[in-house]
């Protein structure tokens, strides 16, 4: 038995249609391991890590064009900040924009909720009307406490809150917009959100 099925055999499913689905791609692949390192388009975008969501779409990406930075949320953590910084100092682009999204999964928990489910068990939790429960509880752990979630109640008010952190921040220029808007998970539709482009207007 070649050492290929024995791989096959061993892997998921899942596993072997990422790995035939990259093949493909690498046949079709042609110049585009000549393109710039730093991106094209000048710009950055900080998104969520939402499946439903796809940036090179609803944003008009072709490979080569734009930093996209993706966390749960697309909140402005410490490290969303970090990568937004080396994308300037670094790479040269000169606008952000934030982009969160409508039903949202983080706005259906509190940190509170998550580090309890975590302390009884780390197997995935399940959601009905009556809130989140572990199937199982057992081999949890405390040290979600040590971890902020980023959870929030309101989505424009994330956004807001996101730009106001971006713009204050001492490494981010001024001279640098940040845009604030949310896509329409039912429609496409990117919706400013006007607060938050106004606070984070370039100076």
């Amino acid at each position: 038995m070649s050492n290929s099925t024995v791989l096959q055999k061993e892997t998921s499913k899942v596993h072997q249609e990422v790995i035939e689905a990259n093949q493909k791609y690498v046949s079709e692949f042609g110049k585009k391991g000549e393109l710039a390192l730093p991106p094209a388009r000048s710009f950055t975008i900080l998104t969520c890590m939402d499946a439903r969501l796809d940036p090179a779409k609803y944003a008009g990406l072709s490979e080569g064009d734009a930093h996209v930075i993706r966390n749960a949320g697309g909140r402005a953590s410490d490290d969303a900040i970090r990568s937004l910084i080396i994308s300037h100092k670094l790479l040269g682009t000169k606008e952000f924009f934030v982009i969160h999204h409508s039903d949202c999964g983080m706005a259906l928990f509190t940190d509170q909720i998550i580090r309890n489910l975590l302390e009884k068990s780390l197997k995935t939790a399940t959601v009905d009307s009556s809130g989140w429960k572990n199937k199982e509880e057992s081999g949890g752990s405390d040290e979600a406490k040590f971890i902020s979630f980023l959870t929030f109640e309101s989505l424009e008010k994330s956004v807001v809150d996101d730009v106001r952190r971006i713009r204050n921040h001492p490494l981010i220029p001024k001279d640098i917009p940040v845009y604030g808007y949310f896509y329409d998970v039912k429609t496409g539709k990117l919706v400013e959100v006007e607060e938050a482009t106004r606070i984070g207007r370039a100076s």
